[in-house]
């Protein structure tokens, strides 16, 4: 595997050598197995859109836009509401 040079402020490679330390890996090993674990955007969008599909044949669940809008903005209004305490 060829390697590659990123470059990042210092505060923020040091933090991550501490992190990977404290799990026992090197930073080169820990930001391999942290981009194996992470999924990218459109991976995400899949996995919900898959996520979607099931509950949709299993219960018949499928939110209009509305509904759904409605749905992300009173979970929005919940989690800041939960963070301002």
């Amino acid at each position: 595997m060829a390697d590659a040079n990123i470059r990042i402020p210092t505060d923020a490679r040091d933090r991550l050598a501490e992190i990977a330390a404290a799990e026992g890996l090197s930073l080169r090993a820990y930001l391999a197995h942290l981009a194996d674990t992470l999924l990218t955007p459109a991976e995400r969008a899949e996995r919900a859109e898959r996520a979607r599909m099931v509950l949709q044949q299993w219960n018949g669940y499928a939110p209009s836009a509305a509904e759904q809008a409605a749905l992300d903005a009173e979970l929005d209004r919940r989690l800041a509401e939960a963070t301002a305490r």
